[in-house]
């Protein structure tokens, strides 16, 4: 018996040992997507089973809509969901049909201009104006952004957030390596990220704005603070520790913050208290 993982019309080969998928560059099925730790999940490959395990990721691995705990037995037509992907195990026996055969090593499209998914060394912030690259996601965020709003509008909450996962991605990547996004580029990222876990009730999605900012070191502006307000009433889970350490280091800046933005920080202790009583 051979198994393969069927992910975005490719159907790849599990060798015989351990396959790791995750954003990391060194997984065998490397993700470019947000809602995916670095090392997410282990698939674990016997002549006759397959195992699936989650690595301790903050979203979890989902099986047939079910998150799992601990290693877990795969039966074939199992649907594994890691971060917003879903892949099916799929078994052939050894005079099945053939299957054109893909690489073991797989990455989703990257917007163009991306560095490689592995984290850059980090160095002096760059502005969008010497960087052509954060010109380049901006250009490309703004195309993939109307199309998923037509998927949004027609309450394809899973299609939009198919399309938008790379996008935001690479911007929380630059984020993470000290690029200096644009603000108007972060309120979109971040509006849409919001709209995706109200739509969805991934409170990932919410901590993306979270953790977008705090990079940053920016305030939330008040319509993606709107935007969050409704997220958080859908979602099941926010990551609160991460909320209390922004909200604490904005705390430390509140006598230089103006009226406007004291009031816009006032906003996100309530989300505070709405996250801490769920």
């Amino acid at each position: 018996m051979r198994f393969r993982l069927r992910y975005l019309n490719h159907d790849l080969e599990l060798n015989e040992g351990e396959f790791a998928v995750g954003r990391n560059a060194s997984c065998q099925l490397s993700l470019d997507d947000p809602l995916v730790s670095r090392r997410h999940a282990l698939f674990v490959v016997r002549d006759d089973a397959v195992t699936a395990e989650d690595l301790g990721s903050r979203n979890g691995v989902s099986v047939n809509g079910e998150r799992i705990t601990g290693r877990v037995l795969l039966r074939a037509g199992d649907r594994i969901q890691i971060g917003s992907q879903e892949m099916i195990l799929v078994a052939v026996g050894v005079q099945g049909a053939s299957v054109t055969r893909s690489p073991l090593r797989a990455t989703l499209t990257r917007m163009p201009g991306v560095e490689d998914s592995s984290p850059p060394e980090r160095g002096p912030d760059m502005t969008v104006d010497n960087d052509p690259s954060m010109v380049r996601r901006a250009d490309a965020f703004q195309v993939l952004a109307a199309v998923a709003e037509k998927a949004l509008a027609m309450g394809k909450a899973h299609e939009a957030e198919r399309i938008l996962a790379s996008p935001l991605g690479d911007v929380l990547e630059a984020s993470r390596a000290g690029k200096k996004v644009s603000p108007g580029l972060m309120e979109q990222a971040a509006r849409f990220s919001s709209r995706l876990a109200t739509a969805t009730g991934k409170g990932a999605w919410a901590d993306y704005v979270i953790e977008l900012y705090s990079a940053q070191q920016r305030l939330v502006p008040a319509p993606v603070i709107d935007e969050l307000y409704n997220a958080f009433r859908r979602v099941t889970a926010i990551d609160l520790a991460l909320l209390r350490d922004y909200v604490g280091a904005l705390r430390q800046r509140l006598p230089t913050l103006s009226p406007a933005e004291r009031f816009l920080f006032q906003r996100l202790e309530g989300l505070e208290r709405l996250a801490g009583i769920r």
